[in-house]
């Protein structure tokens, strides 16, 4: 199957440059790849190859290339120098499309600057929405609860080969690009923060408990986990507040975006899969559709706690619950909706006979509503 963003980056490559990130081993690679199709003369060039990163650096691919695919061209020194030139002074009709780690998206941030030349697309694991043509929609959350969203696993059908996959990339997640942002010494306490953190998924974050869990300071576990984030293992998810300053302020939640690493019962694994594919969705909307849209979860004074929220404009438009079974409509969503007239309620349940409206609250099957998400 083609993957969600194969028609948006093909359109785009005919505007501007394209740069594709994501977490590792998600697609970008297979994805590009199979966008060579839509070209006459394509050219594949990856810098971890050796006679790949001569030719980048000799700036030799054929002139009459139509696409030219920079792979992992962001460990080559002022690859961003090297990008602009090669864009600024490309053929006509060259298309040019960059992919990488997560890294690619973290030192994009910083020094020569590539604006007004390229639109930005975030790969992201399979979601159930991708999967519509390919099982049924309880089918799909299913597997993706058991197996996580990352290609290889899900598509091995195998407990087995699913574990053997993920064992080797979480140590070369922590040998490799963990330690290209942290010291030698800090990589056995972040692989220890990291196991910490799999049965912590789906609850705010507490820096201090962490860090007294493993000794060290609140503001390096702070660091430690903007690293994790910026490497696309986790994401965060902060409370929906109008005023912006104070939701920063308050605690986070975390999530994985391999939802078979998460260590719990299968009411938090849901809830992580969830996760994924709101964050899937909003990610689409914001690099496809340029829309203002965010996710987050919301927290009262009183302690009335809902699992999302989605928001457009700063102005709350879901609030979503997350089961695996009780179709009871949870009662801080049924007390919030109170509140929040004006914002659709959902309670997704994994395992729902009967969809049902019950006052405010829409008790929804948790596959059929994330099939309909924009991908």
């Amino acid at each position: 199957m083609n993957r969600y963003l194969y028609e948006p980056i093909k359109k785009d490559l005919q505007k501007k440059m394209v740069i594709l990130t994501g977490p590792r081993q998600v697609g970008k690679t297979w994805l590009a790849k199979a966008l060579m199709a839509e070209f006459k003369s394509p050219q594949y060039l990856n810098f971890d190859s050796i006679a790949d990163a001569k030719i980048i650096n000799q700036q030799s691919w054929p002139l009459q290339s139509d696409l030219v695919i920079f792979d992992e061209i962001h460990k080559m020194p002022q690859w961003k120098k090297f990008i602009k030139g090669a864009f600024d002074t490309r053929a006509g009709n060259q298309a040019i499309l960059v992919t990488g780690s997560a890294r690619l998206d973290t030192f994009r941030q910083s020094g020569e600057s590539l604006a007004g030349r390229y639109f930005s697309m975030r790969l992201n694991p399979i979601s159930v929405c991708e999967l519509t043509d390919w099982a049924k929609p309880e089918e799909a959350l299913n597997l993706l609860n058991r197996f996580g969203g990352f290609p290889e696993p899900f598509l091995s059908g195998s407990d087995q080969e699913a574990a053997r996959w993920r064992n080797q990339y979480y140590a070369d997640l922590i040998r490799e690009d963990i330690l290209e942002f942290g010291r030698l010494q800090e990589v056995r306490t972040m692989r220890l923060l990291l196991e910490l953190l799999r049965s912590r998924v789906g609850s705010p974050l507490s820096y201090t408990s962490i860090a007294q869990d493993l000794q060290i300071a609140p503001n390096t576990v702070r660091r430690y986990i903007d690293i994790l984030e910026s490497l696309c293992i986790v994401f965060t998810i902060r409370p929906f507040h109008h005023n912006v300053a104070r939701a920063i302020l308050k605690e986070p939640k975390l999530y994985f975006y391999d939802s078979g690493f998460v260590q719990g019962d299968e009411g938090v694994r849901l809830e992580n899969t969830c996760a994924v594919c709101l964050l899937k969705h909003v990610q689409y909307l914001q690099d496809i559709k340029g829309e203002d849209v965010e996710l987050n979860y919301i927290k009262t004074k009183e302690g009335k706690e809902v699992d999302f929220t989605l928001s457009r404009k700063k102005k709350a438009t879901h609030l979503i619950e997350v089961k695996t079974s009780d179709d009871s409509p949870a009662p801080s969503l049924v007390a919030l909706s109170k509140k929040m007239p004006e914002v659709a309620a959902i309670q997704l349940v994994a395992n729902l006979r009967r969809e049902q409206q019950i006052d405010r609250v829409a008790v929804a099957s948790a596959g059929k509503w994330l099939a309909q998400l924009s991908a």
